[in-house]
């Protein structure tokens, strides 16, 4: 019989410490086992749980650690059993910036002595125990600086010399003693989670936003071209809807060959203005502005006017050229070319974009290219842009994003990525971990109470929640859904409040949304007729059937109610499924919002809400108020079944502010 081989065994090999006994694992939140960040805001408590244990039955200690990216010294907060080897630690950020994150434990001999003697009945044993405790406060002690080392030392003395069994159990089980001894324990077989957890902390923009969208061009006198000083005279309105983000299609130099005309017809006359997508001309490119737009100056003047509205200005960035783009004639090697030399068009077969030239980022020059790209965002950064909507993403590479986004927000941590990606699920995702810091959404496309209950449960839920932030735009000039060629007034309505309570961000594309345009370029499409795109329109803001007025008060309610800025998202039940209804509940300021929404815009519907009281901080015997945002009205509901009825033709939603009564012996004289 063959000898076997001693070097072949399977027994491992003695690797580290053996005595660090403590077991982590399932640390959340993460992302992608720590390749990607989680993202939070300023102020935010930040809850780390992970499962904690060890052979036997010690007393454990464990630790949440956290650290700026660039600092060397880890911050630590006490971790809490939770039951079933769970623990949960906080911290608080209070910078914008990278973070990371991690856990540590150890079996703790101080607090596993102090467990047992607790238990202690025997004299002798007790007496023997004493000394030991006495000795674990003694190293404690010896670890302890100033006025902790002279109390430390002089517990331990006292817990040495006593005899009295009373006293024995006082000294050895103070509570001010136990805390002081605790804070310095013997850490020497600790063990620490291998992986530092990656932490984007963003300001509060980020996870709070409401975009409005529209084009300067348009905003003229008749028969002119707008200018950004004309956008500026706009900005009373937009801030009057209680919007914050101001966003701009490109404003940059069209360009004129292959230029589109009206309704995206492929000849386009003189007087086309073609499609502010089609970027670059003999008048510059991605760092320059309509000549017909205005000027630098009028950007930096613009910035400064939105800001005194309570306004910020993001700016559309996308990253294609129009065929006289200065970079065509001085960069071609940035371009893919076809068979027959020419420069490929950008096409998604049937549908081709003549007049825009997509960059080759496999070029052999992709460093020098994605160089150039990056010092688009760093330009218009220095000019005081601080949001950019992402045109495309998805069809440039993921580690261009990667390596772009963390490079702006190294200088600029303040800066918001809107990443306008209407793809595949997994490549939405794949961007928004990358460092984009909000998303589109499939919101667009998704009416019944079916698909949108399904659609943001699946939003809601970990890990996704950790990292994709959803922006919910109920129109884009690229996109007039069906729903809202043919709801009328009830279903622009409807789509909003959805849109501005389902998600901390929220955007549309007005003034088209508010002055109800409705009408595609053809029967089954969802392209505007006569769209803004490639011409300019002529908006009446006065007209007295605007929803300005509606929009205003459901931003106000953002505004106001921190439930709908932050707040937990919960479906609740109805017993009709034309009705859907969910609640908002911020747990910091206990502020809840309960939405209820019509979904058919033709007929009245009622039916029973029936709400989790005690998720709602209600109690089940007393009588509540909820004061609806959109109409003022006020009712009186009872116990966790309540009947709502909403007429499309008057309103088809409530935003129920819930107004949870005092506790007082009078029914009716407590409401908040």
């Amino acid at each position: 019989m063959a000898k076997k081989n001693p070097e072949s065994s399977s027994v491992p090999a003695l690797q580290g410490d053996g005595r660090r006994r403590a077991v982590i694992g399932a640390v959340t939140p993460q992302v992608d086992d720590g390749r990607f960040a989680v993202k939070r805001v300023v102020g935010d408590v930040v809850e780390i749980e992970a499962d904690c244990f060890a052979d036997g039955h010690d007393v454990l200690a464990c630790r949440v650690r956290f650290r700026r990216e660039d600092d060397r010294t880890w911050c630590e907060a006490a971790m809490t059993a939770l039951g079933n080897d769970r623990w949960r630690g906080t911290f608080t950020v209070d910078e914008l910036g990278r973070y990371r994150y991690g856990v540590c434990a150890w079996v703790d001999p101080f607090l596993t002595w102090r467990h047992d003697f607790a238990r202690r009945i025997d004299a002798d044993d007790l007496r023997i125990a004493a000394r030991t405790g006495a000795d674990f406060m003694a190293a404690a002690a010896s670890r302890a600086r100033g006025e902790h080392r002279r109390r430390l030392t002089e517990a331990s003395r006292k817990l040495r010399e006593a005899t009295e069994l009373d006293v024995l159990r006082h000294l050895a089980l103070d509570e001010e003693v136990g805390i002081l001894a605790a804070q310095y324990p013997d850490r020497r077989h600790e063990s620490t989670y291998p992986v530092e957890f990656p932490l984007v902390v963003d300001r509060e923009r980020a996870q709070f936003s409401s975009w409005y969208e529209l084009f300067p061009r348009s905003m003229g006198a008749p028969d002119t071209h707008g200018t950004l000083r004309d956008c500026e005279a706009c900005l009373p309105y937009v801030a009057k809807m209680g919007f914050d983000v101001l966003y701009l299609p490109p404003i940059h130099p069209i360009g004129r060959e292959r230029r589109k005309g009206k309704n995206n017809t492929l000849l386009a006359s003189e007087d086309d203005f073609g499609s502010p997508w089609a970027i670059g001309a003999r008048e510059g490119g991605h760092k320059a502005i309509h000549p017909q737009l205005g000027t630098l100056t009028d950007v930096r003047s613009l910035v400064a006017a939105a800001r005194s509205h309570g306004l910020e200005l993001a700016l559309d960035i996308a990253f294609q050229c129009a065929p006289d783009h200065p970079y065509v004639e001085s960069h071609p090697e940035w371009f893919r070319h076809r068979a027959d030399g020419s420069i490929q068009y950008a096409e998604n077969p049937p549908k081709k974009y003549q007049d825009i030239y997509p960059f080759d980022f496999e070029s052999v020059q992709w460093q020098a290219l994605w160089e150039e790209l990056a010092s688009v965002f760093a330009f218009w950064a220095r000019e005081g842009v601080r949001i950019f909507r992402v045109d495309n993403p998805h069809t440039k590479p993921f580690a261009f994003w990667e390596w772009a986004i963390a490079r702006i927000k190294q200088e600029h941590p303040d800066v918001i990525f809107l990443a306008e990606a209407f793809t595949r699920p997994k490549v939405m995702h794949r961007l928004a971990k990358l460092g984009f810091t909000q998303s589109y959404t499939y919101f667009t496309w998704r009416n019944t109470k079916q698909e949108l209950t399904e659609y943001f449960t699946e939003l809601m839920a970990a890990p996704g929640r950790d990292y994709f932030r959803p922006n919910c735009w109920p129109n884009t000039p690229d996109i007039l859904p069906e729903s809202l060629q043919v709801g009328g007034r009830p279903v622009f309505m409807a789509r909003l409040v959805l849109a501005a309570t389902l998600a901390g961000n929220y955007g549309i594309y007005g003034p088209a949304y508010e002055l109800l345009e409705y009408a595609p370029r053809e029967h089954g499409g969802e392209e505007y007729a006569n769209s803004e795109k490639y011409e300019l329109r002529r908006w009446d803001l006065d007209r007295p059937d605007s929803l300005a007025p509606f929009i205003a008060r459901v931003n106000a309610a953002r505004r106001e109610h921190p439930s709908l800025q932050r707040g937990q998202l919960a479906f609740v039940a109805t017993d009709n499924d034309e009705l859907i209804s969910y609640a908002r509940v911020d747990a910091a300021s206990g502020d809840v919002i309960l939405v209820v929404v019509n979904l058919d815009p033709h007929h009245p519907q009622s039916g029973w809400v029936s709400l989790d009281l005690a998720a709602l901080g209600l109690e089940p015997e007393r009588p509540f108020q909820v004061h609806d945002l959109l109409s003022d009205a006020h009712y009186v509901w009872n116990g966790p079944r309540n009947f709502v009825l909403l007429d499309p033709a008057q309103a088809p939603a409530h935003i129920l502010h819930v107004r949870k009564p005092l506790r007082t012996e009078h029914d009716f004289d407590y409401f908040l």
